[in-house]
C-alpha cells in the first residue's frame, strides 16, 4: 500500500487539518516533518473542535502511531501544554501513541525573545513573523549549536549546549539592547521540562523503518504551505524550513522513495497571512466576503488573511515543485452565490506576459494578474458527497483548474466536516 504525504500548495491555511485527518482514519502511522508551533490544524470531528499546532492531526485518532520528526524544531512548553489540553478534550497520549524524535532541536526562550526582537527593531521589510522563535531555532540548527531532544538526558552535555549557544546569542542580545540570558533559569527550566520530553523520545527513523518494512501505512504531514518555503517560496516572507515534498525525506529520516503519492492541499481560492507579495490579492468588498464567508483567521495567532481569486500559475509551480501527484481542493462552498469568479492565469510584468511567480522580490511584488472570469452558481456545495450534489457551474470551475493547474483533483472537500468530501481517487490504493 501506499505511503502518502500531504503538502499545503499555497501559503498555507489550505485546510491541511481536515484533510490529514480524513486520511489519518486509512493510515497507520502519521508523521509531522517540519515547522514549528506556528503551524495550526483545526480538526472538527463529530462536533467537536480540535485545534493542533505541534502534534501531528493523527493523535485523535486511537491506534494510530503519531511521529514529531527530526525535521521539526520543538518548544518543549507548548509541546507539554498542547498534550495537556486534547488529554482534558478526552484524547489518551502515551509513549505508545506518540514519538518524538531524539534529534529535533529545540525552541527555548531566547528563540521567541530574539524574533520578536529583530521584528520589532527593523522599520522596514518586516517578514511578519509569528514570533515564537521558530527562524532563530533554525539558525541555530544550521549552526550546529542547537540544544537537541537526547542533550537532555545528560546534564553535563546539557550545560556544554548551553554554553555553546549564550556565547552566540548574547552577542547578539547586546546588539538589540537586550539583557543577557539567565543561564541558570534556563538550566533549571530545561532540567524541569526533559522528564515530560524524554518520555516520548525515540530513534524515529529507525520506528519508521520497520513499520514501513511491516507494511504499515504511513502519512507524513507538512506544515504552512510551499509557497512559504525557505527556497522556493517568495523570500524573504517565508518560513524558516522547506515545506515542500522533498523534505518528507529528511525531516524523518526515511528515504526519498518511502514517499509514493504526494497530495497537494489547495484552497479553491488564495489566502495569505503577514507580509509578502500577493498577486492576486482583493482589497475590496469582494476580498472581504472571501474572509468573512471563509472565517479567515489564523488558528495559532488569530491574525486575519489576506484574501483573494484562485491563482493557477502559483499553485502549478508548487504542484510541480513538489512533484504534486494529485490535490484535494478544500473550501469551494465558500465561493457559493457569488455570481462572478476570476482565476489568475498568467502574470504582467513591464509589458510582457510570464507564466510562472519570479524569483526577485521586486519583480513578485510588481506582477500583476492576468485573470479568466467565471459565471458562478446560485446553489449550494456545502456539505456535497458526490459529483451528482455539485452545480454544474461548480464542476466546470473545478474542471477548469484541473487544466490550468496540469493536476488532477483527488478529494473536494465541501465543509469543515470531514465527511463533506468527494473522493476521485484513493491516495492509499496507489
Amino acid at each position: 500500500m501506499a505511503n502518502v504525504c500531504v503538502v499545503g500548495a499555497q501559503w498555507g491555511d489550505e485546510g491541511k487539518g481536515k484533510i490529514v485527518d480524513w486520511l489519518s482514519e486509512r493510515a497507520d502511522v502519521i508523521a509531522r516533518f517540519q515547522g514549528g508551533h506556528n503551524a495550526g490544524h483545526t480538526l472538527v470531528i463529530d462536533g467537536k473542535v480540535f485545534k493542533l499546532s505541534l502534534l501531528p492531526s493523527g493523535i485523535v485518532r486511537p491506534g494510530k502511531l503519531s511521529v514529531i520528526g527530526n525535521g521539526v524544531v520543538l518548544d518543549p512548553w507548548a509541546f507539554i501544554k498542547e498534550i495537556e489540553v486534547l488529554r482534558g478534550q478526552g484524547v489518551d497520549i502515551s509513549p505508545e501513541s506518540l514519538m518524538l524524535a531524539e534529534n529535533t532541536p529545540l525552541i527555548l526562550p531566547l528563540h521567541g525573545e530574539l524574533d520578536r526582537a529583530r521584528e520589532e527593531s527593523t522599520s522596514v521589510a518586516k517578514i511578519g513573523t509569528t514570533g515564537r522563535g521558530i527562524g532563530p531555532a533554525y539558525e541555530d540548527k544550521v549552526g550546529r549549536r542547537s540544544v537537541r531532544v537526547a542533550d537532555l538526558a545528560d546534564p553535563a552535555t546539557l550545560e556544554l549546549r548551553i554554553d555553546r549557544l549564550l556565547t552566540h546569542h548574547d552577542a547578539l542580545r547586546r546588539g538589540l539592547g537586550l539583557e543577557p540570558v539567565d543561564r541558570d533559569a534556563l538550566l533549571k527550566g530545561l532540567s524541569e521540562v526533559a522528564p515530560k520530553l524524554l518520555e516520548y523520545a525515540a530513534p524515529v527513523w529507525r520506528v519508521l523503518a520497520a513499520r514501513r518494512a511491516a507494511g504499515a501505512r504511513i502519512l507524513f504531514e507538512g506544515a504552512q504551505g510551499a509557497l512559504l518555503d525557505v527556497d522556493f517560496g517568495t523570500y524573504p516572507f517565508v518560513t524558516s524550513s522547506n515545506t515542500t515534498a522533498g523534505m518528507a525525506a529528511t525531516g524523518t529520516g526515511m528515504g526519498p522513495d518511502s514517499v509514493d503519492f504526494t497530495l497537494g492541499i489547495v484552497k479553491a481560492y488564495t489566502t495569505r497571512v503577514g507580509e509578502g507579495p500577493f498577486p492576486a490579492e482583493l482589497q475590496d468588498e469582494t476580498g472581504q466576503r472571501l474572509g468573512e464567508r471563509g472565517h479567515e483567521f489564523g488558528t495559532v495567532t488569530g491574525r486575519k488573511r489576506r484574501c483573494g481569486w484562485f491563482d493557477a500559475v502559483l499553485v502549478r509551480q508548487t504542484c510541480q515543485i513538489s512533484g504534486v501527484s494529485g490535490i484535494a481542493l478544500t473550501k469551494l462552498d465558500v465561493l457559493d452565490t457569488f455570481e462572478e469568479l476570476k482565476i489568475c492565469v498568467g502574470y504582467r510584468i513591464d509589458g510582457r506576459e510570464i507564466d510562472y511567480l519570479p524569483t526577485a522580490s521586486e519583480e513578485q511584488a510588481r506582477v500583476e494578474p492576468i485573470y479568466e472570469t467565471f459565471e458562478g452558481w446560485p446553489g449550494t456545495t456545502a456539505g456535497a458527497r458526490s459529483w451528482s450534489d455539485l452545480p454544474a457551474q461548480a464542476i466546470k470551475y473545478v474542471r477548469r483548474i484541473e487544466e490550468l493547474i496540469d493536476c488532477p483533483v483527488t478529494l473536494l472537500s465541501t465543509s469543515p466536516e470531514r465527511d463533506d468530501t468527494i473522493l476521485v481517487r484513493d491516495p492509499f490504493a496507489d
